[in-house]
């Protein structure tokens, strides 16, 4: 059974051209071709780079945090309530207005009391701004080496400036060594990824980032199996050109450095949208979709790469829709009248990620802080809220 199920997986029509067959890309001749096998290393270096991130993150990302002044913000903390606490483990986080007033009977709490214990539990499930910079640390370092390496591995080929050059031979196209550890390491972090995506920092988009982790693996394998290494490591230089800014814009944030972070995310969003919304699909899917009918008929390989190539891009929009969000914001305050300092929350509020949940407040505490510090604007101290820090 599983010999059967083998054998169709494997079969040549699924992955290579009509009249192709494994046998033409076996080594010969000093030239080395891609094959399955090789991607077996990349669970271990997956491991490999959990042991690295935990390093990273404790020896270098911490004590940068504290260079960079990455405050902690005090949370209050819910009074134990094993009634309370039942409910918010075993039911729901949010508890509707009935629930709210069935728990306050059953817990001898006012109704404002569980309301004020459920925000601060919450609050005290958010991760903390130190696990979101060693995160976005971590990212912005690998993502930048990627890009600079991804860079030097194709700058100097002839199909990095003609894209018909990717498939001129296809499929018996020899593989260098370069590509090969590109393919490896980029390959090898996104398993790590997927791997920590439950301990790390959640955000609204974790089903997206989910489909978008298995997707890109799906297509970085798959481009290996089928020997479409030259578009694939386009497809991934392309992918980290903007990635490493994102994720340093999210550290001067949590550092508290508004105007870099704001100024950082205007390149990030420019080179986002041009890459992702107009090379990607204009260029790079126009070379993979229309280049290869010209040397051979479409077969199964064709289609999945392709489909694989639209999954990313619809997220790729999905994501571009959060960007445009946030820039409509910052334009918005800035014709305002400028992103300074004195503006308080609305200049960073900019540069909030919009797949982040917010910290909550209770009300109690913002009618303190109103008596000491002024009037409520909306339920928020008119002044005081520029020291929220949100991903």
């Amino acid at each position: 059974m599983f010999q059967t199920l083998y054998s169709y997986f494997w079969w040549e029509r699924l992955w290579l051209p009509a009249n192709l067959t494994w046998a033409d890309l076996e080594d010969r001749d000093g030239r080395v071709y891609a094959k399955a096998s090789d991607l077996y290393i990349t669970l271990p270096l997956a491991f490999l780079f959990l042991v690295i991130r935990h390093l990273f993150e404790t020896y270098v990302a911490t004590p940068l945090a504290g260079l960079l002044n990455v405050k902690e913000k005090i949370r209050l903390k819910a009074t134990p309530n094993a009634v309370l606490e039942k409910f918010y483990a075993a039911t729901t986080k949010h508890p509707k207005q009935a629930d709210v007033e069935m728990l306050s009977k059953k817990s001898g709490c006012t109704v404002r009391q569980v309301e004020r214990w459920f925000r601060r539990r919450r609050n005290q499930d958010r991760p903390s701004l130190l696990k979101k910079f060693r995160e976005a640390s971590w990212r912005f370092t690998f993502y930048l080496i990627a890009f600079i390496a991804g860079m030097a591995v194709i700058v100097d080929k002839p199909w990095f400036y003609d894209l018909r050059e990717v498939w001129k031979g296809y499929p018996i196209q020899s593989m260098l060594p370069s590509q090969y550890w590109y393919y490896m390491i980029e390959l090898s972090f996104y398993w790590s990824l997927l791997f920590s995506i439950a301990s790390d920092v959640k955000r609204k988009d974790f089903k997206e980032q989910i489909i978008h982790h298995v997707a890109t693996i799906i297509l970085i394998s798959f481009s290996w199996f089928a020997n479409y290494i030259r578009a694939g490591t386009l497809i991934m230089a392309l992918h980290d050109s903007s990635d490493y800014l994102l994720e340093s814009a999210k550290m001067f944030n949590y550092a508290g450095w508004r105007n870099t972070c704001n100024n950082i995310f205007i390149v990030f969003a420019a080179v986002f949208i041009v890459t992702r919304l107009v090379i990607l699909p204009f260029w790079i899917m126009h070379c993979t979709v229309v280049y290869p009918l010209d040397l051979y008929p479409a077969f199964f390989g064709y289609y999945f790469f392709n489909f694989m190539m639209v999954v990313l891009q619809s997220l790729h929009i999905f994501w571009a829709y959060l960007i445009i969000r946030m820039a409509q914001k910052f334009i918005t305050g800035k014709a305002r009248g400028g992103l300074g300092m004195a503006r308080g929350s609305q200049s960073h509020r900019v540069v909030e990620d919009e797949r982040s949940d917010r910290e909550e407040t209770d009300n109690s505490e913002e009618e303190e802080e109103a008596a000491k510090n002024g009037p409520l604007s909306n339920g928020h101290p008119v002044l005081n809220n520029n020291h929220r820090k949100t991903d």
